[in-house]
């Protein structure tokens, strides 16, 4: 598959947001990391850290604990070398068996190979029953 690469219009935006909702419902923390450059600096909540190997191992720790992850990424903006996405996910936590609904936001930023170089994410858990999950 040819690499999307910027700068982005809509189609090549979105078809980078569904690539990236694909790749993360697959919870393979290896092939997550692969979309990101190899220093790719990472804001995910109150978390900082760089490069793909910190990616890996953060995927690993968090779906070890997000069990029946699914997730959902929205198109909001774009530019050159920008996109921002608005997203949902559901997940059971493995310790407490409480299902949540997370909603936030990322902002991205590319390298001119298309890999991401900055992700920085907000979001917010909200507990829900299992009858109300969406995905």
């Amino acid at each position: 598959m040819k690499q999307i690469v910027p700068p982005f219009n809509k189609e090549t935006a979105a078809a980078k947001v569904q690539l990236a909702e694909d790749a993360w419902n697959s919870k393979n923390p290896e092939r997550v990391s692969l979309a990101y450059s190899v220093d790719s600096q990472w804001r995910n909540r109150d978390l900082f850290f760089t490069g793909r190997e910190a990616i890996a191992a953060f995927l690993t720790d968090k779906w070890s604990k997000e069990q029946h992850y699914k997730l959902r990424k929205y198109l909001w903006s774009f530019t050159d070398n920008r996109i921002s996405v608005r997203f949902e996910y559901e997940w059971q936590e493995a310790d407490s068996g409480q299902w949540f609904r997370t909603h936030g936001n990322e902002h991205w930023e590319f390298n001119e190979e298309g890999l991401m170089r900055v992700r920085d994410m907000s979001a917010n858990d909200i507990k829900i029953n299992e009858s109300d999950r969406k995905f």
